[in-house]
């Protein structure tokens, strides 16, 4: 896939930030600067969603890559699963992300919080009555909430990039272990390379 909206120049000090933060400027921040306001509007608000604590760091980060290998947005993909490794989660289940289905290291609430966020990417959206009264049960309103909104901020996301034509980085190089490949392949949700 190639960039399909030329990438901006970025001031020297976020710059500076992001290549400390991710050792590498990020693509998608590279080509939202050519609208600089759209740009630091979606970074300001990415911090804020990032600050948010009802719900477990670990199912917010599965939900991620999930939508992520969902959607096709192999970038997000590989910089979430580089996220999970600095933050501390659990490599070995964020890996199989991509293959939940058929992997057996998850929960069953990490199942169900993997099955809702695919739901929600869903177009029209499938979530159901019972799947919301699950997680409501078992999270309580705060957590559900701010799971499901993250859910949609991580869509707009995702979706942005997989239209802008931004591909994996590799950011998901520098992790021990390999992160696992989507199974049946549809040429849209390819993982990056093993890690």
């Amino acid at each position: 896939m190639t960039v399909r909206v030329p990438k901006a120049d970025v001031p020297a000090e976020l710059k500076e930030a992001m290549a400390q933060r991710f050792a590498a400027l990020p693509e998608p921040v590279e080509v939202l600067f050519n609208s600089p306001d759209v740009a630091t509007s979606n970074l300001e608000f990415s911090a804020r969603v990032a600050g948010w604590n009802a719900a477990d760091a670990s199912l917010k980060s599965f939900a991620h890559m999930a939508v992520a290998a969902q959607i096709g947005c192999g970038w997000c993909l590989d910089a979430g699963y580089f996220q999970a490794q600095n933050e501390h989660l659990d490599l070995a289940k964020a890996s199989q992300v991509p293959r939940w289905r058929e992997s057996d290291v998850f929960s069953p609430l990490e199942r169900e919080v993997l099955a809702y966020a695919e739901d929600m990417s869903a177009t029209p959206p499938a979530v159901t009555d019972e799947q919301s009264a699950s997680l409501l049960a078992q999270l309580g309103p705060a957590a559900l909430v701010e799971l499901t909104l993250f859910i949609g901020y991580v869509n707009l996301a995702t979706r942005s990039n997989v239209a802008h034509g931004i591909a994996s980085q590799g950011y998901s190089d520098a992790c021990e272990i390999p992160l696992a490949a989507r199974p049946g392949g549809t040429g849209r949700g390819e993982t990056p390379a093993a890690a």
